[in-house]
Order: C-alpha cells, then sequence, then structure tokens
C-alpha cells in the first residue's frame, strides 16, 4: 500500500512528508485546504476527528498527531530512531515528544493567541509574549540536549528545523525576539538538514525556497496557501 499524507503547505506535514523521504516511502498527498476551512468537513473529520492536519493513511488505518505518525513510521521501517530496547531510545522518545507537545504547544499560543483569548487585543500580546519567552527556553534546552536527540537519522532534526522555520517568518510582524544564531548547536543541525534530498523535494512540493531552515522565507506553494 502506498501511503496517503493528508497536508497543507508549511505546517506539521511538512515533517511527516520529509521522514516518508528519507525512509524512501511512496506516498501521494492529498491537500486539506485550510482557506477553504476543509479540516472540520465530513470527509476530513472520519480521518482525524481533531480537524488537524497531518493525517497518514497506513495499512493499519489513519493516524494523526505528528509525534504519533513518526514513532509508528520509525517502528515500522526500522529506521529515523533507535529500535525499541537499542540505546538511545529512551533519549530519542523524550526529545521527540518533548518538540511535538510541549514547544509545539508554545508555538500554537504563538500563532493562534485567539484560541486562548478570544476578544481582547492586549491579552493576546500578552500571551504571545509569553509564549515568546517560553520558546526562547525551550530552544536553549534543546541547544544543550545530549547527542541522541538529534542523531543523523532521527526526526527530531527535521521537527526543530521546521519549528524554528516558523518562529523566524509567521507570527507577530515584530520578531526581534528570535534569532537562530542564539542557538548555535540548532543551526548546524538545521544547516545539515538543507543539504539533503528530502529537503529539495520539499522544496519543491511546498514552495519552501531556497534556503528554507538557515534563511527561511515566507512560502510560494504550487498548491494551495500556507497561512
Amino acid at each position: 500500500m502506498t501511503y496517503v499524507l493528508h497536508y497543507a503547505p508549511d505546517i506539521a506535514s511538512l515533517i511527516v512528508r520529509m521522514a516518508l523521504d528519507m525512509l524512501g516511502q511512496p506516498a501521494t498527498t492529498k491537500m486539506v485546504d485550510r482557506g477553504s476551512r476543509d479540516q472540520p468537513a465530513p470527509t476530513y473529520l472520519p480521518l482525524n476527528p481533531n480537524g488537524l492536519i497531518p493525517t497518514l493513511i497506513t495499512p493499519q488505518g489513519p493516524i494523526f498527531e505528528t509525534g504519533a505518525i513518526l514513532v509508528w513510521l520509525a517502528g515500522r521501517h526500522g529506521a529515523l530512531g533507535p529500535k525499541a530496547n537499542s540505546e538511545g531510545r529512551a533519549g530519542f522518545l523524550k526529545w521527540l515528544f518533548f518538540c511535538s507537545n510541549t514547544v509545539r504547544q508554545q508555538m500554537t499560543l504563538l500563532f493562534y493567541p485567539r484560541k486562548l483569548v478570544a476578544h481582547a487585543e492586549e491579552l493576546q500580546r500578552a500571551v504571545q509574549k509569553g509564549a515568546q519567552m517560553k520558546l526562547i527556553t525551550h530552544f536553549q534546552t534543546l541547544n544543550t540536549a545530549e547527542t541522541q536527540a538529534f542523531g543523523h537519522d532521527t526526526p527530531t532534526a527535521i521537527d526543530v528545523a521546521a519549528l524554528l522555520r516558523w518562529c523566524a517568518i509567521y507570527g507577530p510582524d515584530d520578531r526581534i525576539w528570535f534569532n537562530l544564531d542564539d542557538t548555535p548547536r540548532l543551526t548546524h543541525f538545521c544547516q545539515r538538514l538543507q543539504d539533503v534530498p528530502a529537503t529539495a523535494n520539499a522544496r519543491s512540493a511546498e514552495g519552501l525556497g531556497p534556503t528554507p531552515f538557515t534563511a527561511p522565507r515566507r512560502p510560494n506553494p504550487p498548491e494551495g496557501s500556507a497561512l
């Protein structure tokens, strides 16, 4: 069976797209048009009851939640992370889920403060400021994480590079709070990841530009729109 990835340009599905590519697994893509609010459509909700992206269709049925998809793929194909019971497995899992759960939660508050505070703009700005401070701390934590967090073949490096990319180009107009140079070790992972074939393929598929991780810019996707 060929995997089917329900995606939208330049969001968490990018990480799954690149992981599938690194595994050499064929996959077709079906765009979920966020501009047309396709997420809560009756055709998509049965696959992902939260109406979120991505969803991966597998021989065992649909899987949602980025971290769950990555762990499932790594286990099924014996790559992209240490095998069960092998050295480094615990470190791999904890840092992968630190990115998926802890860091991404603050990014949601940074980009979508209205989900927490519906109407008061002053409170929304306060939520965003708090998220910025948390993200600075989280990135510094990742910058000093142990080696197993960022092996050459783990999805954590993809996840971190994408998170850094999004902080650089999305959110409040004033991004003076964020500087990739403040985390030199993470900068190294971004530079390394930018040279792999999966990144070149993702650049073409989602219009990410020539330097998506070291000098990111807003995408110009050939299909759909980035919001």
